[in-house]
């Protein structure tokens, strides 16, 4: 790795600017934005298609494109979201990046990193405590049975789920933790454009309703300032770099099956005043991450795509089309006909891609056991819906990646394909407008990016609309909590399932972030260990070194 100066010299910032954590990482000021705005670079949004368990491999891919584009000559930088521990030790074992395409330092990135998320922890469970305090005293006009406020840890654990808290006076009432990556906190962090901004944020945030069914907020609390203390640092974006040095903004880290799944928008502001070509992500598949990207981020930031990049691999359309999942996810056999079934679900999220009239680019990400006959189906179908439909309209491109295994020079082919199919940018036209009730903006979510053929509402999610449209909150977009395993509600049902129903069981307000959270099917926003957990192959060294830790 070079010396954290020396990137911040390649992507224009005096280094001097910068709050350097060692040598390899460092805060940079937003100053630093705020001097060099004039220069704004085209974006790229790499998603995929509905994944396998182990992933994909988008954010190798978003690595490897950024990498194949600086060896095209080109100035470009990366804004990713910061991984969370709790899949570190879950089931993922790191999210930076893999192979020859990775993001360094792997282990610190992953870990406590610059310690953000530990803020964010910190201001989450502060203001549960005060809130908890003033209702023992009897200070707060919020009513302990309409408290919406819970606490946070970033850890995977099912038993914080629900829990029974004492107020202190005798009474009790139902709470329970979120993991930190599902904390309107980090969601506010994210979409904040500014210390004011942030300020604001925090005060329209909604911890309940009093009993007369007026929203309380957390600016009420009188703590506003301690957590803007807690969150100094936290709201600066994080600079690091790839395995071949391309300059990268990492900051934030909400999941897209259950918060809007991306990076904040300062990071991306960053990579776009200081390249010419910024490449984000938007978590799991399209329909969750890439969704939530343009219709939440988008439109409170005013960011807009130029490029969609959509990650395909052999095994997660095996496993689409049929083939035992543990087969899909090694590729241990031969599979045309899997693969063929399979395609269906790809282009569902293509076809949604499409639909904000910006060109579509197909990444085949290569693994080393795919066989030459599978691939060839996989090419065949991005061939033809590059032909297909209007010329306007199905503006659809594909190109091999083998990032993973060879970095930036196996994704140079996709990096090229990328630059060339770039056109003049256009408005940018959302899923739905906001003067539409919650649930139509729901029901146009679901048909649109799920194919769904309706939305069933229970009576509890129906209730929670009500109160949250008389208090004033009906023209929030929506952000839905949903399985990132299905393209429906039901985590079993693989391909591009037809004529399904998505029920939204509940309905939470994130009043700062500035969002409702529709939660869909058995979602929930704490997740758990898996039986064979990743912390299990975890390990430090008698040198101080630690492995098991993918990306490192």
């Amino acid at each position: 790795m070079k010396p954290i100066v020396e990137i911040a010299k390649e992507a224009g910032i005096n280094p001097s600017s910068l709050i350097p954590y060692g040598t390899d990482k460092a805060k940079v000021p937003l100053d630093v934005l705020n001097i060099q705005t004039s220069r704004r670079g085209r974006l790229v949004l790499v998603s995929a298609l509905t994944p396998t368990p182990a992933g994909e491999g988008k954010t190798v891919t978003s690595i490897g494109l950024a990498q194949g584009i600086r060896r095209l000559g080109k100035k470009v930088a990366l804004a990713l979201r910061q991984p969370s521990m709790g899949p570190v030790f879950g089931r993922k074992g790191g999210a930076t990046g893999g192979g020859a395409s990775t993001v360094q330092p792997a282990t610190d990135i992953n870990l406590h990193f610059t310690g953000d998320f530990h803020a964010i922890t910190a201001a989450h469970n502060l203001l549960a405590a005060v809130l908890d305090n003033q209702l023992h005293f009897k200070q707060t006009r919020l009513a302990p049975d309409k408290v919406l406020w819970r606490r946070a840890l970033d850890v995977n654990d099912r038993a914080l789920r629900e829990l029974r808290l004492s107020t202190g006076t005798g009474d009790e009432r139902t709470g329970g933790f979120d993991i930190t990556a599902a904390s309107e906190i980090m969601a506010i962090i994210c979409l904040a454009n500014s210390e004011e901004d942030l300020r604001a944020r925090l005060n329209r945030l909604v911890v309940g309703f009093a009993p007369d069914g007026s929203p309380v907020t957390a600016g009420e609390f009188r703590i506003t300032g301690s957590l803007m203390a807690l969150l100094r640092d936290a709201l600066l974006p994080n600079l690091v770099q790839s395995a071949e040095g391309v300059p990268t903004f990492i900051h934030g880290g909400p999941f897209a099956n259950i918060a809007h799944g991306c990076n904040s928008v300062l990071a991306t502001r960053m990579a776009l005043a200081h390249a010419d070509y910024a490449v984000t992500e938007a978590g799991f598949a399209f329909d969750l991450g890439g969704e939530k990207f343009i219709d939440i981020k988008c439109r409170q930031s005013g960011l807009a795509p130029d490029a969609i990049v959509i990650v395909a691999t052999v095994r997660a359309l095996k496993m689409h089309g049929g083939a035992n999942l543990e087969d899909a996810a090694n590729s241990s056999a031969q599979g045309v006909d899997a693969v063929l079934k399979g395609l269906p679900n790809l282009i569902q999220h293509v076809e949604a891609a499409l639909s904000f009239e910006r060109p579509v680019i197909v990444a085949i990400n290569r693994f080393a056991n795919d066989t030459e006959a599978e691939l060839a189906v996989l090419r065949d179908a991005c061939a033809a819906m590059s032909k297909s439909g209007d010329a306007r309209q199905r503006r659809v491109f594909y190109a091999e990646s083998q990032a993973f295994e060879k970095g930036g020079s196996g994704a140079e082919q996709l990096a090229e394909t990328v630059l060339q199919c770039l056109g003049e940018p256009t408005p940018l036209q959302f899923t739905y407008p906001e003067d539409v009730s919650a649930k139509e903006k729901i029901e146009a979510i679901a048909k649109r990016f799920y194919g769904a053929a309706g939305v069933a509402f229970t009576p509890e999610s129906e209730r929670k609309l009500a109160l949250f449209e008389e208090a004033g909150f009906a023209r929030l977009p929506v952000c839905v909590a949903k399985t990132q395993n299905s393209l429906s509600d039901d985590p079993t049902a693989f391909g591009r399932p037809t004529g399904f129903t998505i029920t939204v069981r509940d309905v939470e307000l994130a009043a700062g972030a500035g969002f409702l959270i529709a939660l869909t099917g058995k979602m929930t926003r704490m997740p758990a260990l898996p039986r064979i957990p990743a912390a299990e192959k975890i390990n430090l060294r008698p040198d101080g070194v630690i492995t098991g830790i993918s990306g490192t």
